[in-house]
C-alpha cells in the first residue's frame, strides 16, 4: 500500500491485527523511533506473515505459506482481501496504490524464473522440463514454454527458443543478404538455427566451428550461444523446429560442423588465407561489464572481431548479436571497440523483438 500521506505505524498495527490472530498466528514486534514497525506472524504450520510499516507512507505485507493446493490458495486470498478491506476502510481516500504480486513458487521441480540481461525478473510459462544435463562446461536446460515452445538454456542464461526465428533472422542480415554461392563461416550457433535457415538459402559452404572453454575459463560464464556436443545432442532432439535436421549429422552437402576450439580454427585460416564472403559471430553476447580493460570477455570479443576480420574478404560482412537495448553503456563500449581493429570498418545496427528473450535486443 502506497498512502497519500505520512502513515501511523501504531494505527496500522492495531487494525491488521485481528486479521492475523484469527488464523491462530503468534505476533512479535519490533519497533524503530524512526523507521516504523516490523511485525511477524506465525502460524503453527509454518505459514508466516511480515508486515512492514514505514512512517513514510508504504505498508508492505509478505505472506508465505506450504500451500500447494487450491484451498490453501483460497486461504491466502481470503486473508490478504480482509488486510485490503481493512486497510482501505482505515487508510479512507488516502491510499495511492494497491499493488499485489502474484505468488512466487520456490523449491518447484520446475524453475519458472529467468532473468533479462539487464537484471529484471521474468516469470516464464514453464510446464516441463524437456532436458537437463551438466556438459564438462556448463549446465544445458531445455524447458517448454506453453508460449514459446522448447527453450535452450545454458548456465542459467536464456539462449533461444523455437519462438525465436526474428533472432535467427537478424543475425543473417533480416533477408537482405543473398547466400547463394556464398562462403560463410559460424562462430557458436550450437542450436543449429543459423545454419539451418542459411542452409535453405543455397550457400557453396558454411563452416560452423564452435569455441572451447580451455584458453578461457572465466569467459564460458557469460556466453549465451556457446555449445558443445552435449548441447549438440539436446538441440537435435528437443529443437527441431529451429535446427530441421542439420544437426543429425556434422556434415552436409554444403556445410560442416566442427567441433573445436575456434581459435585455433581462425588463426589457421587466416594463414592459409581461406576467406568467407559472411562470418557470423553468435558465441558471445556484448559484455554487461563496463570496464573492457579489466574484463576478460571484452579480451575475447576483440581477439575473435580481429580473427574473423582476417578472414573476411574486401566486402564480405561481419554479423553478431549485441545485448538488450537497456545496457546503453554496454553497447557504446562494444562499438568503441570497433574504432581499435587492425583494419577500418563500418558498421550499422538493428533493434528486433526476440520473443522469448521478453525484451529488445
Amino acid at each position: 500500500f502506497s498512502l497519500n500521506l505520512a502513515a501511523d505505524c501504531n494505527a496500522v498495527l492495531k487494525a491488521l491485527q485481528p486479521i492475523f490472530q484469527e488464523q491462530g498466528m503468534t505476533e512479535t514486534v519490533h519497533n524503530w523511533e524512526d523507521h516504523g514497525y516490523l511485525v511477524t506472524y506465525i502460524k503453527k504450520n509454518g505459514s508466516f506473515a511480515n508486515l512492514r510499516i514505514h512512517p513514510h507512507g508504504l505498508v508492505l505485507v509478505d505472506l508465505q505459506s506450504y500451500n500447494d493446493d487450491m484451498k490453501g490458495r483460497e486461504e491466502v486470498d481470503q486473508l490478504l482481501n480482509k488486510v485490503e478491506e481493512r486497510m482501505k476502510e482505515l487508510i479512507h481516500g488516502n491510499i495511492k496504490r494497491v499493488k499485489r504480486l502474484p505468488a512466487i513458487l520456490r523449491g518447484g521441480v520446475i524453475d519458472r524464473y529467468w532473468p533479462t540481461a539487464d537484471g529484471r525478473l521474468v516469470e516464464y510459462d514453464i510446464d516441463e522440463v524437456v532436458y537437463d544435463e551438466d556438459s564438462p562446461f556448463q549446465n544445458i536446460k531445455i524447458l517448454h514454454s506453453k508460449q514459446f515452445g522448447n527453450i535452450l538454456i545454458l548456465s542459467g542464461d536464456v539462449n533461444l527458443a523455437e519462438s525465436d526465428l526474428a533472432y535467427t533472422q537478424a543475425i543473417m542480415g533480416s533477408g537482405k543478404e543473398d547466400y547463394t554461392g556464398k562462403e560463410v563461416l559460424i562462430l557458436g550457433g550450437g542450436d543449429g538455427g543459423i545454419l539451418y535457415e542459411i542452409v535453405k538459402l543455397k550457400p557453396k559452404m558454411v563452416t560452423m566451428v564452435e569455441i572451447s572453454f580451455d584458453k578461457w575459463p572465466i569467459v564460458h560464464i557469460n556466453l549465451t550461444s556457446n555449445i558443445d556436443q552435449m548441447v549438440i545432442d539436446g538441440c537435435k532432439k528437443h529443437m527441431r523446429k529451429t535446427c530441421g535436421d542439420v544437426l543429425d549429422n556434422l556434415k552436409g552437402e554444403c556445410y560442416q560442423v566442427l567441433i573445436e576450439d575456434c581459435i585455433p580454427v581462425l588463426k589457421r585460416y587466416a594463414k592459409e588465407g581461406r576467406m568467407f564472403d559472411y562470418v557470423i559471430n553468435d558465441l558471445t553476447a556484448v559484455p554487461i561489464s563496463t570496464s573492457p580493460e579489466e574484463d576478460s570477455t571484452w579480451e575475447f570479443l576483440r581477439l575473435i572481431l580481429d580473427l574473423s576480420m582476417k578472414v573476411l574478404k574486401q566486402d564480405g560482412k561481419y554479423f553478431t548479436q549485441g545485448n538488450c537495448i537497456n545496457l546503453t553503456d554496454a553497447l557504446t563500449l562494444y562499438e568503441e571497440q570497433l574504432s581499435r581493429l587492425y583494419c577500418p570498418v563500418e558498421f550499422s545496427k538493428e533493434t528486433v523483438c526476440v520473443p522469448s528473450y521478453m525484451e529488445l535486443y
